[in-house]
């Protein structure tokens, strides 16, 4: 099969990354952009593109405070490109939409980035999304009055459901935990770095929303993540190797709610990473890398059969026989991901996956790491997106 994707990125950029650090979301956010554009070995003035999840959106406690025009401002930038929109296929849509800015000529740089300050937000007491006054409509008039009213409960619905008809157990959502916390050890941006967990303290820890409990869930952080996507033909006369994007998936094929669904041991993540998966030579077996969303332990069991490494309803015991580890099939969130490196929105698992695709995760490479994925988004939002180095 042809392969039509025309973009690569080219530079990475992680700003510093902490709980109540108090920092300008702006200044994080100028922090990632700029180590970014100077990893790819350009200057502000070759930045003709912006991309972005989900706008500015200052009335969300820290949520999305800072947005594409807000970057163009900051930066400085003079663009013929920008975007910036939270419906789409999950978070990742900001890298799939710069990736097709560039392959149709818009761009030929396009910087996407994620900057946030959910935690600051919290201790500020501006918590949660939302400003306070909407009104309560649509799938969460449904949800709400059952006492439904965060994503936790949404998402003990999909790990109660797994646990009656596939036999889905808390200690194998623990391994991934605990696994993940270990990689965090050798992740000095991780939130979770220095504070090991053991499997004693996944099962002795308050539960949530049973049945997920405290280390189910990921940890709200301020930071910045931003990458540099660029054309493909520009990006091999740049400093690094390009990691090339070579297939994306934003399908969706079954209805926008988190409870209304067919079968409630799938999400979207299944027409997204099927969507993927018909536009690359490439299989699963092929795939050395992941970053799958765990904004909750859940979505990780989920996303790994949604992709095609295991057979549906056997997520719970690929994890629990390690082969969601480093020296198993496939080794996922080696960043430590959301539960122990912290939420920034599926952009920290781009960020080490480039990283694992360079050959520069130090204390937690994988060996030989030439093809990576995301899966990002849990429920019915989902995004999946395919990297190779070139």
């Amino acid at each position: 099969m042809a392969n039509l994707v025309k973009a690569a990125i080219t530079g990475i950029g992680i700003s510093r990354v902490g709980r109540k650090t108090m920092l300008s979301p702006t200044s994080m956010f100028a922090d990632a952009a700029l180590a970014a554009i100077a990893d790819a070995g350009l200057t502000r003035d070759d930045i003709d593109g912006i991309s972005t999840y989900p706008g500015n959106q200052m009335n969300t406690g820290g949520y999305a405070p800072v947005g594409a025009s807000d970057a163009i401002d900051i930066l400085g930038l003079k663009v013929s490109w920008y975007s910036g929109a939270q419906e789409g296929p999950a978070q990742i849509m900001a890298l799939i939409t710069a990736a097709m800015a560039v392959e149709t000529g818009r761009a030929r740089h396009v910087l996407v980035f994620r900057s946030l300050n959910e935690s600051s937000a919290q201790v500020s007491g501006r918590k949660g999304i939302g400003s306070g006054d909407e009104r309560i409509n649509g799938w969460l008039s449904w949800l709400v009055p059952m006492g439904a009213v965060s994503a936790v409960n949404w998402a003990a619905m999909f790990a109660s459901r797994r646990m009656h008809e596939h036999g889905l157990t808390r200690e194998q959502l623990g391994t991934q935990a605990v696994w993940q916390r270990a990689c965090a050890q050798h992740n000095p941006n991780a939130v979770m770095h220095g504070k090991p967990l053991t499997m004693d303290d996944y099962l002795s820890a308050r539960m949530i929303s049973e049945p997920l409990c405290l280390f189910d869930c990921d940890v709200p952080i301020d930071g910045a993540v931003a990458v540099i996507v660029s054309r493909l033909d520009e990006a091999r006369d740049l400093p690094h190797p390009p990691i090339r994007i070579e297939a994306t998936g934003s399908a969706l094929d079954q209805g926008f709610t988190w409870d209304q669904q067919p079968d409630l041991t799938t999400m979207g993540a299944t027409a997204a990473a099927s969507d993927m998966w018909r536009k690359t030579d490439i299989k699963p077996a092929d795939v050395q890398v992941a970053g799958l969303y765990d904004g909750f332990s859940i979505f990780v069991p989920m996303w790994l059969e949604a992709l095609g490494f295991c057979a549906h309803g056997e997520g719970g015991a690929f994890i629990g026989d390690k082969q969601s580890q480093i020296g198993g099939a496939v080794a996922v969130n080696t960043d430590g991901g959301q539960l122990s490196a912290g939420r920034l929105h599926g952009f920290g698992y781009l960020h080490e996956t480039c990283l694992q695709l360079r050959g520069q995760a130090i204390g937690r490479q994988v060996d030989d790491a030439r093809i990576g994925v995301l899966g990002i988004g849990g429920g019915p939002i989902a995004g999946a997106v395919l990297l190779a180095r070139e």
